[in-house]
């Protein structure tokens, strides 16, 4: 059993009132939280499996990345499983840093929305997206369940714990 490394844990945001805003803040509080949980774990335990589905905490991001792509920026994801399987080549801090950006952008397109019940473009891809209300929704339950897969996941690698 590795040793338990306790971190700081981060309270749930005080945003203001509005919806957007409240919605927005929670989802950013969990991008958060996600990338903390990657950043600084180690290879190759980073990529290994942790459980017998064959999760692992870069799984976690890269799959993700590809949700926030396919929600926000109208990626088209034709296999989600795919999407849980790291490249070789992908490393903590590229996946991280691709995070970041695909964040970064998807809260471009965000900023430019003013109704939560509009229809999120989908530059690419026939047909309405759906309203920014149900992404925004949609994202922080996604978000939610995998950081709490990646706070088991990262104290099965090296102990550690807290967001």
């Amino acid at each position: 059993m590795p040793n338990t490394r306790r971190r700081r844990d981060t309270p749930p945001p005080r945003t203001a009132n509005s919806e957007a805003d409240v919605l927005r803040g929670f989802l950013d509080y969990l991008r958060a939280s996600v990338a903390a949980k990657v950043e600084g774990a180690a290879e190759p335990q980073v990529r290994a499996p942790a459980v017998p589905s064959g999760t692992s905490l870069l799984g976690l991001l890269k799959h993700l990345i590809a949700v926030e792509s396919a929600t926000f920026l109208g990626a088209k994801v034709t296999n989600w499983q795919a999407t849980f399987k790291p490249a070789d080549e992908d490393g903590v801090a590229d996946l991280v840093a691709r995070y970041r950006d695909t964040v970064d952008r998807a809260n471009e397109v965000l900023d430019a929305q003013t109704d939560l019940g509009a229809p999120l473009p989908r530059a690419g891809r026939p047909g309405e997206g759906p309203s920014v209300r149900w992404a925004l929704t949609h994202m922080i339950e996604e978000t939610g369940r995998h950081a709490g897969h990646a706070d088991i996941i990262r104290e099965l690698v090296d102990g550690t714990t807290g967001r």
